[in-house]
């Protein structure tokens, strides 16, 4: 059974990720943000969360550095631990993430990737203890891959805290169960700045219906939580 799957992000009231803010106190300002969204993170829990390569990106910069020699890796998939506390699942299509480590922050990786992914890149994921899934196509296919996820790992419950347009995919292939907005008391308002949601021009209203599930205020940060249902 594919995990159920939370999204939870923190923006401004504009829908922003982004602070937009810059000098004297924006510092402490996105410290403060990441202390309500990591505070958030663990209250609502679950097995592991999804991000994507921009932001596995900050997370690992680790150079390229694949085996001089290797036996042909495992395929469609490599799981190099079953048994981890938390897994860190990040979308990277065309393996351009590299690691130093099989874990962030303690929590196994498993990277998704797409069908062209070199074998040097999978051996070098091996070598490294990392676990990753091969789609059968050039881009991810998330619901296979979350499916798989959940029958190979046992995962139940995983919380999706990507970029917009990875919110966007899942949420358009019908994989979010519920959405956990924080809204942060400020406006952004920076022209471009990337917003918690995007799907292309098509977008999204008309795929889907939220219910407001609970509305809570703390520390001057408005929660919200929304069950989600596809529409047709």
């Amino acid at each position: 059974m594919s995990p159920q799957i939370t999204c939870l992000m923190l923006s401004s009231i504009d829908g922003r990720l982004g602070s937009g803010r810059s000098g004297e106190g924006a510092e402490a300002e996105i410290k403060a943000r990441g202390e309500a969204f990591e505070a958030a993170h663990d209250e609502i829990g679950g097995d592991g969360w999804i991000i994507g390569r921009v932001t596995g990106a900050e997370m690992s910069k680790a150079k390229p550095h694949p085996p001089a020699e290797f036996d042909p890796p495992p395929h469609p998939h490599h799981f190099a631990r079953r048994d981890a506390g938390g897994y860190g699942i990040i979308l990277d299509p065309s393996g351009k993430l590299h690691f130093d480590k099989p874990d962030i922050g303690g929590d196994h990786v498993v990277v998704l990737l797409g069908r062209d992914v070199p074998d040097s890149h999978l051996a070098e994921l091996v070598a490294d203890g990392v676990s990753y899934i091969v789609s059968d196509d050039p881009r991810v296919d998330l619901t296979a891959a979350t499916a798989l996820l959940g029958a190979e790992l046992g995962l139940k419950r995983l919380l999706l805290e990507g970029g917009g347009g990875v919110n966007g995919a899942f949420l358009k292939a019908g994989l979010v169960d519920e959405v956990v907005v924080l809204i942060w008391p400020s406006i952004n308002g920076v022209t471009g700045e990337r917003a918690i949601f995007e799907a292309g021009e098509g977008g999204l209203a008309n795929l889907l219906t939220l219910d407001l599930r609970a509305c809570d205020v703390r520390d001057g940060v408005v929660w919200l939580r929304y069950g989600v249902t596809m529409r047709g």
